[in-house]
């Protein structure tokens, strides 16, 4: 039970840090910055060129700190509020009129901030992590 355990978290980690590399794969290289820009404009932001490299830089953090383990559960915590962010300002209540399918996209965004959150809560397990330097006192 401790392997299959040992291997969902490292499954779940991966997950974590795929979907993010993704988006900022999708940023960098298949949508573009422009085409990202382009996106965050339409959800009313200003300044969307800078955002969208702001986002991109992010989400490689994010998946860095995934793939790490590296305060996980920061990571997860602000990945969580991150992931709510998105939820709400490109699929949220004013874009479910025009299109009933935002809805759906909109809910799914909560299945991930769960995963998110229980992952905080549980940390990233004990294979393949970075651990920070703990600080001692002079003659502890």
């Amino acid at each position: 039970m401790a392997m299959a355990r040992k291997f969902a978290i490292i499954v779940a980690r991966l997950i974590f840090a795929g979907v993010f590399a993704m988006a900022a794969a999708f940023k960098f290289v298949f949508i573009g910055m422009d085409g990202t820009a382009a996106q965050i404009a339409g959800a009313g932001f200003p300044f969307p060129f800078l955002l969208a490299w702001v986002a991109a830089f992010f989400e490689v953090a994010l998946s860095i700190g995934f793939l790490t383990g590296l305060y996980f559960s920061e990571t997860a915590i602000v990945a969580a509020a991150y992931v709510l962010f998105l939820g709400v300002s490109f699929h949220g209540p004013d874009r479910w009129s025009s299109n009933p399918m935002e809805f759906g996209f909109f809910v799914n965004h909560f299945t991930f901030i769960a995963g998110l959150l229980f992952a905080a809560v549980h940390g990233p397990g004990n294979a393949l992590v970075l651990r920070r330097a703990r600080n001692h006192p002079v003659g502890a």
